[in-house]
């Protein structure tokens, strides 16, 4: 008999390419949302709303710790929704989704041009927690969807290829609206906005539909033997526990430096992007949304080929040859600009090209790698913790990303940027090509280091599940060096402290069953 309805033991329900679609479509509000916002927001701010640089680097900076704050909570709280009767009735992941849904259109009114700074702020922190309690659950159903390298890869890879179509949206439809309202209408943002906000509700709606999770039954078997559920205050220890624990995962550390190495060089990238394409190429924003969205282009095509590569090679491999592709189109840029090169010029799409093929690569290879974290936790503490981990990785990105920002929008202040001015003086100009190229390719050169020590490919997987089964089966069945070796260099731990022999999670743990 098929396993039909919102849970289904993990490996036993085959999944459709509907399923894969339904799942890669939420990426429009993951990536879709941020590309939009951190290619535009500074701008609207500065040249619409009559906010100062800075003013604007301290909304971005106050919404993303809130955020950042909250996302541990929200991904401890869906670990154990399984335990409520609203987790068992719905989903402890796909809850959120359904409970967000009417919340969405939160993303249009950011868009709304002649309000205070306060206005802003509100709305964008609102933004912010209401895209946390959909993104961290939705980062854990490929993990409860999938068991096998393969399936993980492909929701990887579905995902990762909705989030650049969403992010060529992004990049051209400000250039559409341009033409159609005027080039100095703000609305071009809101109805930017408002379409976002509808995407986002549809694609949210169907991944609910088209989803499942393990059933409450095979959730409680992993809680360690003879426990009760958990009291508040217990809770908040397991929260705080949970959150640093993950830590102590080598492969997740290691995870952690490659993604972050990967995605602040491009939130760097993108903070000063435009307002150089605006001042230092002496373009406009028709042809920064256009040179946007052709990188966005590129950067399809390049998930497409990094799905291959990753499922080939080593993904640690393919990481560092995304690096040195992004990097040298950063370079390009610069010396073009340092020759003369100015808007218009055919040159550069060039560096358009080879950023794109390195952008995209880095925006699909940590999260392919990310699917399988839970896994090598679970070798260690004999436990599932999608939601802790979704947590934490949301935690450390809304920080880092909001220091980045913070911190390209400081260095454009003391180098002399004025808000609002058509022409920004040579040392602003300057520091804005100095922000773009040495913080961008700083980043890269740190994410390949970590990518040296990163040895989670295919091969080391397979051994991986093989010992999680083993594990399950006979615990005291003996296993080969060769195996013993690859546990331990992806859990960081000896081999006869896995599987709940150890304090990552709790103390005096007991031993999974």
């Amino acid at each position: 008999m098929a396993i039909t309805g919102a849970f289904a033991p993990t490996g036993t329900r085959p999944v459709r390419w509907y399923n894969y679609g339904a799942y890669g479509s939420v990426d429009i509000l993951g990536a879709g949302s941020m590309a939009v916002i951190s290619g535009w927001v500074l701008i609207f701010y500065t040249t619409f709303c009559g906010l100062e640089a800075w003013q604007a680097g301290l909304i971005f900076t106050v919404a993303r710790v809130l955020d950042a704050i909250a996302s541990p909570i929200i991904g401890h709280i869906s670990d154990n929704m399984g335990y409520t009767a609203l987790g068992r009735r719905f989903g402890r992941r796909r809850f959120f989704l359904l409970a967000a849904i009417p919340l969405l259109p939160s993303f249009a009114i950011m868009w709304v041009d002649g309000q205070s700074f306060w206005y802003y702020l509100v709305t964008y922190v609102t933004f912010e927690l209401v895209y946390a309690s959909v993104i961290i659950p939705y980062e854990t159903l490929a993990a409860e969807m999938g068991k096998d390298y393969k399936t993980k890869a492909k929701f990887a890879g579905i995902r990762i290829l909705f989030a650049q179509a969403s992010a060529i949206l992004a990049g051209f439809l400000p250039a559409m609206l341009i033409e159609t309202l005027g080039r100095e209408s703000a609305d071009t943002f809101l109805y930017m906005g408002i379409l976002f906000s509808i995407l986002f509700m549809i694609t949210a709606g169907l991944l609910f539909l088209f989803s499942w999770e393990r059933p409450p039954s095979e959730i409680v078997a992993l809680r360690p033997e003879g426990s009760a559920k958990p009291s508040v205050g217990a809770a908040i220890k397991a929260l705080y526990r949970n959150l640093f624990s993950t830590f102590r995962i080598r492969a997740f550390r290691l995870h952690l430096g490659m993604y972050l190495g990967g995605y602040i060089s491009q939130d760097v990238f993108n903070a000063a992007f435009t307002f150089f394409v605006v001042f230092a190429l002496a373009g406009s924003i028709t042809m920064a949304s256009t040179l946007l969205g052709t990188m966005y282009i590129v950067q399809f095509v390049a998930v497409m080929i990094a799905i291959n590569l990753a499922l080939r090679v080593s993904p640690a491999f393919a990481y560092r040859l995304a690096a040195a592709s992004f990097a040298i189109g950063v370079i390009t840029l610069l010396l073009m600009w340092n020759a003369g090169v100015r808007s218009g010029d055919l040159l550069l799409w060039v560096p358009i090209v080879m950023a794109g093929l390195g952008r995209g690569a880095l925006n699909y290879i940590p999260w392919a790698t990310y699917n399988y974290m839970a896994d090598v936790d679970e070798i260690v503490t004999g436990r599932r913790r999608e939601g802790a981990f979704a947590g934490v990785m949301t935690f450390v990105r809304k920080m880092t990303q909001s220091a980045a920002v913070a911190g390209v929008t400081a260095i454009m202040s003391w180098g002399g940027f004025v808000s609002g001015a058509q022409v920004q003086s040579p040392q602003a100009i300057n520091t804005l090509a100095i922000v773009l190229g040495v913080g961008t390719i700083a980043m890269l050169i740190f994410g390949v280091l970590v990518s040296l020590r990163f040895k989670l490919d295919p091969k080391t997987h397979g051994v991986l599940m093989d010992e999680i089964d083993r594990f399950k089966s006979d615990p005291d069945k003996p296993t080969s060096d060769e195996t013993r070796a690859v546990v331990e260099d992806l859990t960081g731990w000896r081999h006869d402290q896995l599987w709940g022999r150890n304090p990552v999670v709790g103390v005096g743990m007991m031993q999974p069953h």
